[in-house]
Order: C-alpha cells, then structure tokens, then sequence
C-alpha cells in the first residue's frame, strides 16, 4: 500500500509525533471545548432565567420556565447544530478545511456574546433573543464539529491518530420569595452564555495559520507542488511533489464516485448507517443525561429542592454536582480513549462502552426507588458517574473518531458532518422528550405546566435500552486502527491497486 500512496500523505502517516501535532490538538481541543461548554452551560442559565423572568407572587415554588420556553431554550441550538453539521460539512469538502473552520469560529464568538444580550427586558424579548443566538451559535458549533475532525485525522500519523482525534449573599426562596433572586443573578446567566466566546477567541490567530491539510490540496484541489511545499514546512522534511502519479490517480474511476452513487452504497453504505445510528443513539442518552443532571439530582435528593435555596446558592450547588461528575468520570473517560485508542481500537472501546452504559443505566432504574432513600444516595452518583465514565471511554469519542478516518477524502466532511448531525437528531430527541417524559404523574412532584409523563424510573429505563440498541448497531463500524485513511477507503490508488482493492473493499473489517 506504502508503493501506491503519495509520498506526502506517507510522509504523514509514518511522521514520528511532533510539536505541531500537539499544537492542532489545543487548537481542536479549545473547539471541543468551546462547543461542550456552550450547548451544557445552558442547563444552569435555566434555572435562572426562571427565577427571574417567571417569578409568580405566592407560588410554593420558585419560577421556572413554561414548558415550551424551556424545551425552546434547551434544543434550540441543537436545531442549529444539526443544521451547521450537514451544510458545514459538505462546505468543507468543496471549500477546504481551513477557510471553513475560520468562518465557524467567528460565527461562534459573536454568537457566545451575543446570547447574553437581549432586547428589551420583558421575558419575551429576552427569550426570543437567546433563542435567536443559541441557534446561529450552534449553527457554528455544528461547523466545528467535521472541521475539527477532519483536519485531525488528515494530519495526524497512522499509529496514534485516533488519540490525537478523541484528545452573593441572600435568603432562601422558602424565607424571601423575592429577595431570594438577586439583582446580580441577571448578570450571572449572562456572563455564563459570554465565557464561551472567550476559549474559541483565544485560536483564531493559530487556526488562520495552520495550513490546508495534505489531503484537501493533494487529493481534491489536485495540486501535489502545494501539499508538498506545506508538509515539507509543517513535518520539518523534504518531500517530493509527485505531479505525473497524482494526475494518473485521478483519472481511475474508482477514485471519483459521489455521495449518491451505487458505489458509494456499496463500498460505505453500511459504514454510514453504523456510524449515524449510534451517534444517534448515543446522543439520546447523553444528551438527556447531561441536560437533565440537576433534575436527577434533586429527584434523589443528592441536591436540596429549590424552594429552600436562593437563586445563586442554587446555581452554585448545581455547577458544584456538575463539576464534581466531570472531574471523576467525564474526563477521566476521556483520557482513558486517548491511552487505549490505538491499542483497543474503536470497535471495542465502543461496544464497551454501550455495554457498561446500558449495565449501569439499568441499574439505577430497576432498583429507582432504593437509591431515593438517603443512605443510599451516594451509590447512585457513583453509578451515574460511571455512565458517564464509560460513555466516555466508549462512544462519545468513538462515534466522533470513526467518521473522520472511514469515508474518502473528498467526502470525508461530508460524512462526518452526516453522522454528526444524526447524532444531534438524537440530542434533540432527548432533550425534548426526557424534559416531558420525565415527568412524574404525581401532580405535587411535576414542573409548574407540565403534562403527566413517565417519570424519572421509566425515563432511565428507556435510556438503558437505547445504549443496548446502540451496541447492537456498533457492529456496522469498521475498526481503523492502525491503518492509513487511504488504505481504509480503497481509494485514491492507481490503476495497478485498483483491482486489488475491488476484493478487499467487498468485507466490512470488525
């Protein structure tokens, strides 16, 4: 295979690990980082923004936001993302990375800034603006989403790409009704929704100056000279512009089928199902989980209810359950992907990751009502945090490595960006329906406005059988550990490896 390829995309794939490669992963990861901050953030601000925009005199319960305010709120720049996902994506492919991935960050910068602003300051005013921003602000964090992983898994080295891709003061409600929400509280949610401008502008000025990836210049734009001239610069090493065995490459038929042909069915069909449906399926879950922890919390009591805490003491507790799950199971499952990545492989991190997600998601529900009581609490974070230890450790990093490394170059955004967006389908879905389903039948024990629902024990059963059906699906994925993107698609080859590849390209790796 080595024969066959470009000596500029070998050059990447066998190039030791080097101070560039940790360069493209802050910057990726300040992305990553900006868009989890930026679509999670907003399960705090809920709560104040209904304490101080829905507050209603004499009511047991601290405002809350109306049904469909919250339920807008919460999924509306999941709409947006879905949105940039696919239009991003493709973008990407007939633009280049680079130049696309400028254009997603200032959207998402002004955007950040702008969701904590507001016309006027009646709720409705309020409301509309956030809505108006958060959807443009996912529209750019949907963008990052195929950028950032496209342009890692183009630049990083066969043996450790998929590492490189995964890497005041006041009284209580109860006491004050109205003292309970500060003046200042109209400033903190605000200033939450702001902060995330700030790590995307941080990587502007490095971003701008990453070259085209290798791939794009050589194998799309067509023009070997300038992807040589910029790894030779990036990698610190000569490389050879093969102008005539680019030009022969090209003009193999195999090499240039689109998203909608019979060939790409054949060869990535199945590939593009797997990857779209346990992002999809993951999403529900995750996404669910995460929107909906200080709920979860409060229901077993881990977390005081809301009428004995004033505005910023509850936020504050909240932020500190929050954070306490991240440090000891979210980000530890990350690094956990980034060591074992490459050892592993992605199929298996994936299934056991679905397979612990689905154990654990049954053990907490099955049993609901054990772990209300309180000695028992303590358990119950401890489960939960493992869910997320293992969503983590498993498919929430693997679903976004895989489509970076399987699909061909020239459609490689593109069906990254699909299956991205998929998996925002399945934020949707969760976001929307844990927020009703969740609901208990007991009049006392709902939201202010909502309907009876399912409540939370059945909620937690129905998401431990779709991370059961998301195992199920993993087994379309194709393993890509340890092998060259360009030997992953059977493509970009010439004519003498075409008829090699015809057969191998028939069997889907597992």
């Amino acid at each position: 295979m080595p024969g066959d390829q470009l000596k500029v995309l070998n050059a990447l794939d066998v190039a030791k690990t080097q101070l560039y490669h940790f360069t493209a992963i802050v910057i990726a990861g300040m992305g990553f980082f900006t868009d989890a901050y930026d679509l999670f953030s907003i399960s705090l601000v809920t709560k104040l923004l209904g304490r101080i925009y829905y507050h209603v005199d004499g009511a047991a319960k601290p405002g809350s936001l109306p049904p469909n305010i919250a339920a807008a709120v919460n999924g509306v720049a999941f709409c947006g993302t879905l949105a940039g996902q696919l239009f991003f994506g493709w973008l990407g492919d007939k633009m280049g990375r680079k130049r696309v991935y400028g254009l997603t960050l200032v959207l998402m910068v002004v955007c950040s800034v702008a969701s904590g602003l507001s016309f006027g300051k009646d709720p409705n005013g309020v409301m509309a603006t956030l809505c108006f921003f958060r959807f443009w602000l996912g529209f750019g964090i949907g963008g990052d989403y195929p950028l950032s992983a496209t342009i890692m898994s183009e630049y990083a080295n066969k043996k450790t790409r998929g590492a490189f891709i995964a890497a005041f003061k006041a009284l209580p409600y109860s006491a004050d009704p109205l003292g309970s929400t500060v003046p200042q509280a109209d400033y903190v949610w605000r200033i939450i929704l702001m902060f995330g401008a700030v790590p995307a502008a941080l990587t502007y000025y490095w971003r701008m100056k990453m070259p085209e990836t290798a791939r794009y210049t050589a194998l799309i734009a067509k023009n070997a000279k300038q992807a040589a001239a910029d790894m030779s610069r990036v990698l610190q090493v000569e490389v050879e512009a093969e102008e005539e065995k680019l030009e022969k490459m090209t003009r193999v038929q195999a090499n240039s089928f689109g998203l909608f042909s019979r060939e790409f069915a054949r060869r990535h069909g199945l590939h593009l199902l797997g990857t779209t449906s346990t992002w999809f399926l993951l999403d529900i879950a995750f996404y669910s989980q995460n929107l909906f922890q200080k709920d979860i919390f409060t229901a077993i009591g881990w977390i005081p209810s809301a009428a004995s805490m004033n505005a910023l003491e509850e936020v504050f507790k909240i932020a500190k359950a929050q954070t306490l799950i991240a440090l000891c199971s979210t980000v530890p499952g990350y690094w956990f992907t980034v060591a074992f990545i490459d050892y592993m492989g992605r199929f298996a991190i994936q299934l056991m990751g679905f397979f612990f997600m689905t154990v654990f998601m049954f053990a907490l529900a099955i049993p609901y009502n054990h772990w209300k009581l309180k000695p028992h609490r303590i358990g119950f974070v401890v489960m939960y945090s493992l869910t997320f230890f293992f969503a983590n450790f498993g498919p929430n990093a693997t679903t976004f490595v895989v489509p970076a490394e399987i699909f061909p170059a020239r459609l490689r955004s593109t069906c990254h960006g699909i299956s991205a967006a998929s998996g925002k389908a399945g934020a949707i879905v969760g976001a929307f329906g844990f927020l009703y389903a969740s609901q208990e039948k007991q009049l006392s024990l709902r939201d202010a406005g909502y309907p009876a629902g399912i409540g939370m024990k059945n909620s937690l059963i129905m998401l431990g059988c779709i991370n059961f059906l998301g195992m199920c699906f993993t087994f379309l994925v194709p393993e890509s550990k340890g092998k060259s993107l360009e030997e992953l698609t059977g493509e970009n080859e010439d004519d003498s490896a075409e008829g090699e590849h015809e057969d191998s390209s028939r069997t889907v790796p597992v």
